[in-house]
């Protein structure tokens, strides 16, 4: 059973779906990992950042593991499925 065309082409809009949603989806899984063994509040002993809440720690952990998951997710579908190769003009010997 062939799960791609022979082209391996997949549209940009598909892609981006597709990298921001796994993206997100393991930011998720790695922001309850990390902050279940790591209390925000004891950051602050390890790095010079103001005084910043739970909550905030939380959503800025979050964003920063959603952009990790992100540039690698995004190179993998670019290596996976490349761009459209542009169609041959009809001059062109093959």
């Amino acid at each position: 059973m062939k799960l791609l065309a022979p082209t391996r082409w997949m549209p940009a809009p598909q892609r981006i779906g597709a990298v921001l949603w796994i993206s997100f989806l393991l930011a998720t899984v790695a922001t309850g990992v990390f902050f279940s063994a790591i209390d925000p509040l004891e950051l602050r002993y390890c790095v010079s950042f103001p005084e910043v809440s739970r909550t905030t720690a939380y959503t800025v952990g979050f964003l920063l593991f959603w952009v990790l998951t992100a540039s690698s997710a995004l190179l993998s579908v670019a290596f996976v499925y490349p761009a459209e190769q542009p169609a041959p003009d009809a001059q062109d010997p093959p």
